[in-house]
């Protein structure tokens, strides 16, 4: 096997790992309205399972705690990306908080050009807007504009996500380490929330339990490992698929209605992937 295949593989499983990392993140929403708790608390609790897991993997595969300025960095992503997203989900419709941090992509693009001089191919733009026009096709019957604050604060954490796929690009940045310390960060920020709720249903704490075991734990272990070999622009638009599933899941479970625009939507999200992630190496082994 040559070098160039070699890395097409390798690619190619980092790109399957960061897939995975967005089916589980998908499942937030549905765990989410079992938990009668606010998104401050809920993003507390679910941290600190989460840091228990993350540690635990850390020690299992010997990988060294590290922290400097730029772990610092990746840690704030992480924290910015699960704390903005909860308060947005608080001020702002469920539909307009996911759609504007699915301006992630966006951003990938935009700071991978500032900070580190490599420009988006036109198959990265072209897929990124097939995506996020399904996206927001998805979400046309109820996206509005209303909550202007919920919106800013969904658009921040659009710019936070961004930072969690480019962990492996900052200089002497660790993806791990710094996904333990944004855990750390969103644990103690949210725990004081936690001790004001009072209902502790046996539904309410193991749906805390999937949350912070699988759908952030899990999740972010996947990530980290398929950011080793899969570029950030890349595994930000496979990602495209959680904004998809998360509701779909809850309209499943939850019996709640998914009009035609929104599977016209999904198609177009799913299709936009999929393609991207053909055309992808093709056009650079062509």
């Amino acid at each position: 096997m040559s070098e160039k295949e070699n890395e097409t593989q390798l690619e190619r499983k980092g790109t399957l790992f960061v897939f995975i990392a967005a089916l589980l993140y998908s499942i937030g929403g549905l765990c989410i309205k079992v938990i009668p708790w606010g998104g401050m608390a809920i993003n507390g609790g679910r941290s600190v399972i989460a840091l228990a897991v993350i540690g635990g993997y850390l020690l299992a595969i010997r990988h060294p705690l590290r922290f400097n300025r730029w772990v610092a960095v990746g840690a704030l992503c992480v924290f910015g990306s699960t704390t903005l997203f909860s308060m947005a989900n608080k001020m702002t419709t469920a539909a307009n908080a996911i759609v504007l941090q699915f301006t992630a992509p966006i951003f990938v693009m935009l700071f991978s050009a500032l900070f580190f001089r490599r420009r988006p191919s036109k198959l990265d733009i072209a897929a990124c807007g097939v995506v996020f026009g399904g996206v927001l096709f998805f979400f046309v019957d109820s996206l509005d504009m209303g909550g202007g604050a919920g919106n800013v604060v969904a658009l921040l954490s659009g710019v936070t996500y961004a930072g969690v796929f480019m962990l492996n690009e900052l200089p002497d940045g660790d993806a791990l380490s710094s996904v333990f310390w944004g855990n750390v960060l969103a644990a103690v920020v949210g725990l004081p929330f936690v001790l004001w709720e009072t209902e502790l249903s046996a539904a309410a704490l193991l749906s805390l339990v999937v949350l912070g075991v699988f759908q952030m734990a899990v999740a972010y272990i996947f990530m980290c490992e398929g950011l080793k070999t899969t570029p950030s622009v890349t595994a930000s638009l496979v990602s495209g698929i959680e904004p998809i599933l998360n509701p779909a899941l809850v309209a499943v479970f939850y019996h709640e209605t998914i009009g035609p625009m929104a599977l016209v939507g999904a198609a177009i999200v799913v299709c936009g992937v999929v393609g991207y992630n053909i055309l992808k190496p093709k056009l650079e082994t062509g």
